[in-house]
């Protein structure tokens, strides 16, 4: 089959937004308003925020000011992986963290499981399954990685089971496993539109104010924070900023953070015969173990989406909606689909997507506050923010003291993760420059069995080593 006639009807929307479901967008803030708490931002970095502002004092007046629609951007658009890490991953957080893994790792299974019974006691059905991720190598050189990295996870206390190729491909069917390594509890699988929505929806049961269609175009403080928007203003006692990587209301962050694109596909439901030619009885998340990796689940209805590969910068930090549709890594993304599975040959992709991830030189969420302590702000989740958005959003509740004594700390603002912040990326051009190195030079590592050269193998020396 032509990998390319499978998308001649793929829409070139993000399938989760499609939802009949979708709730009607919110009113735009039109007047000037005060309250306690205001958060910037209506994913799920702002949205666990504000929940979490109110699960910890009910009496707090919490306003939430979304630019687009809730959950329009990373936050309905990604795979849907919730995973317990916090640190994107054992080795990322090895290497920067060693003697904070045990407490990251407890931390992350307790924030995962935290989120599990949000959604039981708020009712909210955003298709949560806990099926755990299996990392499958699909070239001779990542098999003893993955042995290393389960010996890694078992000296964590972790259990993964480690696979071989016949093991892994009676799990999921496909002739490119060669092995493989299942994290049993650490991932769930979630509809994250679903996810966004029933957490503005429990926000609104608690009192909270949303507004959407909203952007803050500016803040500025007196004795509160004033937060301007195009038809009112908030003036605020504490803001918190979860605003991902678009334009930031405070410079400070541009230099941590770039825009990078990644994209998706979502094929047709599959038939009974389809679906049995796979097994994958057990709906784990998958993803590869190249550098270039590819992630993939099975959907509520069936369907399997496909994404990953590719991560696009755009020069000077672009973001525009055109940058979403992009027909040669669709393409890409489609023959390699039909690689690992040929059995579903002849299926078509219904949906084709981008959105931008906010990424940052050590490839986990970063921390900080302004304005003497009265703002505190989240990013840099590097694509792994859909459990690690709560987690963040307690680390901003905790410095501005949301709930807790004055001047008092936690174990999360104690750690060195919380307060450390990563390398700034240099100014243009330098820093288009070195993201595309990088891109290539990860590229050819996967071509030479993994082997880094000498420009990767700099960056690991400057503890900027990232192998996605």
């Amino acid at each position: 089959m032509n990998a390319l006639k499978s998308l001649a009807e793929a829409e070139p929307t993000p399938y989760w937004l499609e939802d009949p479901g979708r709730p009607e967008a919110g009113a735009a803030l039109v007047r000037r308003e005060t309250c306690d708490l205001a958060v910037v931002g209506g994913g799920y970095t702002g949205l666990w925020a504000a929940l979490r502002a109110k699960e910890r004092d009910p009496s707090l007046d919490v306003v939430v000011l979304e630019a687009d629609r809730i959950g329009a951007a990373a936050s309905g658009r990604n795979g849907g992986f919730c995973a317990a890490s916090l640190t994107h991953g054992l080795g990322n957080g090895l290497e920067r963290w060693p003697d904070e893994m045990a407490a990251l790792e407890r931390l992350g299974r307790d924030n995962l499981q935290a989120i599990g019974e949000t959604l039981e006691r708020y009712g909210i059905d955003a298709e949560w399954e806990r099926t755990g991720e299996l990392h499958v190598a699909t070239e001779a050189w990542q098999v003893p990685e993955l042995a290393e990295e389960a010996e890694a996870a078992r000296e964590l206390g972790r259990e993964p089971v480690l696979m071989s190729s016949a093991e892994v491909r009676a799990e999921v069917a496909s002739p490119t496993y060669l092995a493989g390594l299942w994290d049993r509890d650490g991932v769930a699988m979630v509809n994250p539109a679903k996810l966004a929505w029933g957490l503005a929806e429990a926000c609104r049961s608690l009192g909270v104010r949303i507004y959407e269609n909203t952007r803050v175009t500016g803040l500025c403080a007196d004795r509160r924070l004033h937060l301007t928007t195009p038809y009112g203003t908030i003036e605020a006692r504490q803001v918190a900023l979860g605003t991902g990587v678009f334009p930031p209301l405070l410079r400070r962050l541009r230099h941590f953070l770039v825009p990078v694109y990644d994209y998706a596909l979502v094929t047709e439901p599959l038939s009974k015969e389809q679906r049995e030619s796979l097994g994958w009885e057990r709906r784990q998340g998958l993803g590869d173990s190249a550098n270039q990796f590819h992630y993939y689940r099975l959907t509520s209805d069936d369907r399997i989406l496909w994404g990953g590969y590719d991560a696009i910068y755009h020069f000077g930090n672009e973001i525009h909606a055109e940058l979403e549709r992009r027909p040669a890594t669709f393409a890409t993304l489609a023959r390699h689909f039909f690689t690992t599975f040929p059995q579903l040959e002849g299926v078509g992709f219904s949906n084709a997507w981008g959105g931008v991830i906010d990424t940052c030189s050590r490839f986990c969420a970063f921390f900080g506050t302004a304005y003497d302590g009265r703002l505190a702000y989240a990013a840099g989740y590097t694509g792994l923010g859909v459990g690690a958005t709560r987690f963040g959003a307690d680390v901003m509740l905790d410095r501005l003291g949301v709930g807790l004594a004055e001047g008092e700390e936690t174990e999360r603002t104690r750690l060195k993760m919380v307060r450390s912040k990563p390398i700034p990326f240099p100014p243009e051009p330098l820093r288009y420059g070195v993201i595309e190195l990088t891109r290539r030079e990860i590229a050819r590592a996967d071509r030479n069995a993994g082997r880094r050269g000498l420009w990767l193998r700099t960056l690991d020396r400057l503890g900027l080593g990232f192998d996605s």
